[in-house]
């Protein structure tokens, strides 16, 4: 119902989510290197103690590199590929390990780390992809190197490795599976309205900073408008709080409908809403706010067989003539809603007192 105005909404505050979520990836992902470096340190001094040199040279080596990547991880640009880097080398010298000479028949046990690291670092999608042509080829090399014994005793060795890696491979796909839905759904109700569907205040907000960026970046002009219902409590008062929701969900709809897919409309609060208009000044935006706030009055809500009239109170700032930062720009457009109020509500108004 609300897509048009959401569309730039969705675009800014996943980023701004997004980010969020990088940050925490890092740190995971920096823990993750961290402590597979010390894990191949101390393996690295067992090398050495057992007169093993070559390959605990080679431990040493990885151990550094792992090292040097948790102190690295935090500035680098892109991830993945720096997951693709460390999780390859490491699932190929676990595959390694099942067949070197004088190996543990028990370093196989290090194979289940496969889908964990994958989900973990990866997501379901990506990290099934990768982790289960690496699980299939290390029990292929696992079988080449210890022939299966078809006794008893041989079929349970194999059953408990097999069925143990396949429940770790379920659990865990299903786990990422459902966590990353319910990431998703955090993510919606965080950045919209619950009653309206449009913008949260926060993401709005978001939006806002996020457009003054753009707008310096591209030498581009910004106008933030502030509205306000007017007399809404005498809509809660006298239909009650059901018909102030429709209320509020009918008004959302009308502004919604004139709004170019750039544009973005928030509720502030109560029955104060911010609409956003990139790339246009005061002069290019006003007829567009006009035109919202005659619609409002011609279009009351049906509320059974109620027709209740609703009308709006909007106050206009453009960037960065009225402000250089939201704040400015928020207090600026507030400033001036509530001056429309105070000449009679059911206005616009502008820059230098201007009334619409």
């Amino acid at each position: 119902m609300f897509s048009k105005p959401h569309a730039k909404l969705g675009s800014d505050n996943d980023a701004a989510l997004n980010d969020l979520q990088d940050i925490g990836q890092r740190s995971l992902i920096r823990m993750v290197f961290i402590a597979s470096g010390v894990t191949l340190g101390v393996f690295c001094a067992l090398q050495f103690l057992a007169g093993n040199y070559l390959f605990a040279s080679l431990q040493l080596l990885g151990t550094t590199i792992l090292l040097w990547g948790g102190w690295r991880i935090v500035r680098v640009r892109h991830l993945l590929p720096w997951i693709y880097l460390y999780l390859l080398p490491i699932f190929s010298f676990l595959l390694y390990i099942i067949v070197m000479p004088n190996a543990s028949k028990t370093a196989f046990v290090w194979v289940y780390s496969i889908p964990v690291l994958s989900y973990l670092l990866l997501g379901s999608r990506r990290g099934s992809l990768l982790a289960l042509p690496f699980v299939a080829l290390a029990c292929l090399l696992y079988f080449y190197t210890y022939p299966i014994s078809f006794d008893a005793v041989g079929l349970i060795e194999v059953g408990n490795a097999l069925f143990c890696g396949v429940m770790i491979i379920v659990f865990v796909h299903l786990y990422e599976t459902r966590r990353a839905s319910a990431h998703r759904k955090l993510q919606h109700m965080a950045r919209t309205d619950s009653l309206t569907g449009v913008a949260s205040r926060g993401s709005f907000q978001q939006s806002l900073e996020q457009s003054i960026n753009e707008a310096q970046r591209c030498h581009a002009k910004l106008v933030l408008v502030i509205l306000d219902v007017d007399h809404f409590k005498r809509v809660n008062d006298q239909y009650g709080h059901d018909a102030g929701d429709q209320a509020l969900r009918h008004i959302c709809n009308i502004l919604s409908q004139r709004l170019r897919v750039s544009d973005t409309i928030g509720r502030l609060g109560g029955e104060e809403f911010g609409l956003l208009l990139p790339n246009t000044d005061e002069d290019g935006a006003a007829p567009l706010v006009k035109a919202l706030r005659e619609q409002l009055c011609s279009e009351p809500l049906q509320y059974g067989k109620e027709q209740i009239p609703l009308s709006a109170t909007f106050g206009l700032a453009e960037w960065p003539i009225d402000g250089e930062t939201a704040a400015q720009l928020y207090r600026c457009a507030d400033q001036r809603m509530f001056r429309g109020k105070e000449l009679g509500r059911n206005r616009m108004i502008g820059r230098d007192r201007k009334v619409g």
